[in-house]
């Protein structure tokens, strides 16, 4: 798309993609179709941008490369394409600012420098107007983690689960990209995004990542032992016991529906 192909940045962690059926799955994973809005961050050279402009009712691309950005412009308006807006900033700093996403139904799908993959997942799922999904290559290392299932839970896991449902679409090789990454990378789809989990659990948010973080803090240990800086060790083994889990169990050995019933009865029980 832009003549600056063989310039990325490694300081904003550019890996510009350059096969065509990477583009294709991940817009087949979004099921893009005309009544959409796409949010693509970081498009680079243009390539995901233009195929899913061909698709979408609206693409809005936000670009912190101030070149690019430009070209992409210039490049677009040459080619008569009227329905993607080229936004020039950084992602992180505009969802922390006055910019507003939009308030109806629409989906973020991006090729995204690894560094941003858990910062710009943790704003998106929670921000008021989150997207409907969210398809992105991300390190295959970093995949694997956000879909893991217990017993081999973590952290980004839980973060993500929460609020939406992971899937690894398909590893993607490193000579998929310019430049080569050290790292193989993968397309993951995060749909269905809400905050239904925590109604239908009567879960506070804060309270309930509080607890999650402190369990996995010493995620080699019993979770009687992280959690006793806010509960009596026996009150968390009882509870572990009642929910028909091992008193032993780390907290990477528990589901999602696990932590919500644990925290449900340990707040029972301390009342």
């Amino acid at each position: 798309m832009t003549k600056n192909i063989m310039h990325a940045k490694k300081s904003l962690g550019q890996h510009f993609l350059r096969c065509g059926w990477v583009t294709a799955e991940m817009i087949k994973a979004a099921e893009i179709s005309d009544q959409d809005i796409v949010i693509e961050v970081g498009p680079g050279t243009g390539a995901l941008t233009k195929s899913i402009s061909k698709r979408a009712k609206k693409v809005i691309a936000i670009e912190k490369d101030e070149t690019l950005a430009k070209e992409l412009r210039e490049n677009f308006k040459k080619e008569g394409v009227k329905n993607v807006e080229i936004i020039e900033g950084d992602i992180l700093k505009l969802l922390s600012s006055d910019y507003s996403l939009p308030a109806t139904h629409y989906k973020l799908v991006a090729n995204i420098p690894y560094y941003l993959t858990s910062h710009l997942l943790k704003i998106l799922l929670e921000t008021k107007y989150p997207p409907h999904d969210i398809v992105l290559t991300v390190q295959k290392e970093v995949a694997e983690r956000i879909a893991a299932r217990s017993p081999r839970m973590n952290l980004l896991a839980i973060a993500v689960q929460a609020y939406g449902t992971p899937k690894i679409i398909r590893k993607v090789p490193s000579d998929c990209f310019w430049p080569k990454p050290a790292v193989e990378s993968a397309i993951i789809k995060i749909s269905g995004i809400s905050s239904e989990f925590f109604k239908k659990n009567r879960l506070d948010k804060a309270k309930f990542f509080e607890l999650v973080r402190l369990g996995f803090s010493q995620k080699r240990k019993v979770l009687s032992n992280p959690l006793k800086k806010l509960f009596p060790k026996k009150l968390v083994t009882d509870a572990l016991i009642s929910l028909g889990l091992s008193p032993q169990a780390r907290a990477e050995e528990l589901s999602l529906d696990d932590w919500a019933k644990l925290i449900r009865t340990l707040d029972k029980k301390s009342r």
